[in-house]
């Protein structure tokens, strides 16, 4: 991928810079809800403010095309990408923060997922929403984030049982709509008598 460089006066940077700070902010602000409908407040009030600092947000700038993650861009033409591999290893709610070795052996090689803790798992589900309906835009109907799950890759990284809730959330939303799909996550997955 060719990489745009900036102008000389600086104004595609500033009109890059721009454009990431407003998807990322109705990002985070879309999962704040989110998390709110569900009674995860802490949560919400932290989602994804590493993409503020430094090390994510400029690369966010650099890569910035407003239809999808800049992270795939620079991943492209990288090979990796800085900002991702940042992240992923400062929020909980990304089923790549929970990769371990595995102590029983029954893995080659020894890396899997762990199990993660449910606030998390709902936290990543909401998240999935969210960017799902900003990177959709019209195109977005409540089966998408079922979709997404089942085209990438992450499931094959989670935990069976965290991979598990996780699709049960997002099927759910896809049959009933957010607004069950929210009480459904506030009155019984996040119950203390669901295990999972």
């Amino acid at each position: 991928m060719a990489v745009e460089r900036p102008a000389k006066n600086g104004q595609w940077q500033w009109s890059k810079a721009l454009g990431h700070f407003k998807t990322i902010s109705r990002h985070r602000w879309r999962v704040m809800r989110y998390c709110f409908a569900v009674g995860l407040y802490r949560q919400g009030l932290l989602h994804d403010l590493s993409k503020f600092g430094p090390t994510e947000f400029s690369v966010g700038v650099r890569y910035y095309q407003g239809n999808r993650s800049p992270n795939n861009a620079e991943r492209e033409d990288k090979g990796l990408t800085t900002a991702w591999l940042h992240h992923k290893g400062r929020n909980k709610h990304h089923c790549e923060y929970w990769i371990d070795y595995d102590l029983n052996r029954e893995h080659d090689p020894p890396l899997c997922g762990m199990k993660m803790p449910k606030r998390y798992v709902v936290e990543m589900a909401l998240d999935r929403i969210a960017a799902s309906q900003i990177y959709k835009g019209k195109e977005y109907d409540d089966s998408c984030p079922l979709e997404y799950l089942h085209k990438g890759y992450a499931a094959n990284l989670m935990d069976k049982s965290t991979a598990r809730l996780l699709e049960e959330i997002l099927a759910y939303l896809a049959e009933h709509g957010q607004k069950d799909t929210f009480a459904y996550i506030k009155n019984t997955v996040l119950s203390n008598d669901y295990d999972y």
